[in-house]
C-alpha cells in the first residue's frame, strides 16, 4: 500500500455521498456480503485442507522414495491449494461494487495483491507436484541429487506460500485500513483484522529469514477470516457504507 493509495482514499472519504438506488437494495447488499463471506470460507477451508493433505505426504522421512505411494494425496491436495486463485481473485473482483467510487484505489491495490498472492501459491503447487516424476530417479545407486532436489522443491514451495501471504496481508491491510475509516464492518472488527494482518507479515518475514513463528503469529489473522464471514452471513456490510460513490 502506497502513500498515494492511502492519499488518494484520504481524500475521496471527505468528500459528500451519494447513493444510488442499486447500491441502497439491501438484497443486493446481502448477496455480495455473504458472497464474499462464502469466497473466504471456502478459499480458508480449501488451502487448509490441502496443506494438511500435502504436509501429510512431505512430513515423512524420506518421503521422495515413497512418493508412488502418495501420489494421489499429494495430488489432490495441491489441486485444492490451487483453488485460491479463483476464490481470492474472484473475492477481490467482488470488492469493487462494496466499496464504490471512493475506495477504487483500495480495490485496486486489494486485486493486485491477490494476484501476485495466487501467483506465487501457483508456482509453490507446481513445485509439490513436481515432486511425483522426481521419485522415480530414487532408489538407485546415485540418488542423493534427486533427494536434494526434493527438499529443494518444498523449501521452495514454503518461501513461495510466505511471499504469498506478504502479498495478500499487504493487500488485507488497504482494505481494512479504508474499512476501518469508512466503517465498512464494525470498528473494532476492522481494527482487529488490520492488528492482525501486520502481526502476520512479521510472522513470514521472520520465516524466510529462519524463524519459524509464522504458524503462531498467523492466528490472529485466521480467527478474523473465520470471524468476518460469520459476520457477513448474519449482518452483511455495512448499509451506510455500502457502495457509496464519491
Amino acid at each position: 500500500m502506497t502513500t498515494a493509495t492511502l492519499t488518494a482514499d484520504l481524500r475521496a472519504t471527505d468528500k459528500p455521498l451519494r447513493t444510488s438506488a442499486a447500491d441502497s437494495d439491501p438484497g443486493k447488499r446481502m448477496f455480495n456480503s455473504r458472497l464474499i463471506g462464502g469466497l473466504f470460507l471456502a478459499g480458508f477451508l480449501a488451502y487448509g485442507t490441502g496443506f494438511a493433505l500435502v504436509t501429510s505426504v512431505i512430513s515423512a522421512p524420506d518421503f521422495l522414495a515413497n512418493i508412488a505411494l502418495h501420489k494421489t494425496t499429494l495430488v489432490v491436495g495441491a489441486l485444492l491449494m490451487l483453488l485460491t486463485i479463483v476464490t481470492d481473485v474472484w473475492r477481490a473482483v467482488v470488492f469493487f461494487p462494496i466499496v464504490g467510487e471512493r475506495g477504487r484505489s483500495t480495490a485496486l491495490t486489494y486485486l493486485a495483491a491477490q494476484i501476485i498472492s495466487v501467483t506465487m501459491f501457483f508456482v509453490g503447487a507446481l513445485s509439490l507436484l513436481l515432486l511425483v516424476p522426481l521419485g522415480q530417479y530414487v532408489g538407485g545407486a546415485d540418488t542423493g541429487w534427486a533427494t536434494a532436489l526434493g527438499s529443494l522443491l518444498v523449501k521452495f514451495d514454503g518461501n513461495a506460500y510466505a511471499l504469498a501471504q506478504i502479498a495478500l496481508a499487504f493487500g488485507s491491510l488497504s482494505l481494512w485500513i479504508f474499512g476501518l475509516r469508512v466503517g465498512l464492518i464494525p470498528r473494532a472488527l476492522a481494527g482487529y483484522a488490520v492488528l492482525g494482518y501486520i502481526i502476520h507479515v512479521v510472522g513470514m518475514i521472520a520465516e524466510l529469514l529462519g524463524y519459524p513463528i509464522s504458524n503462531m503469529l498467523m492466528i490472529p489473522g485466521a480467527l478474523f477470516e473465520i470471524a468476518l464471514p460469520i459476520w457477513l452471513f448474519v449482518k452483511g456490510f455495512s448499509a451506510q457504507a455500502y457502495g457509496k460513490a464519491a
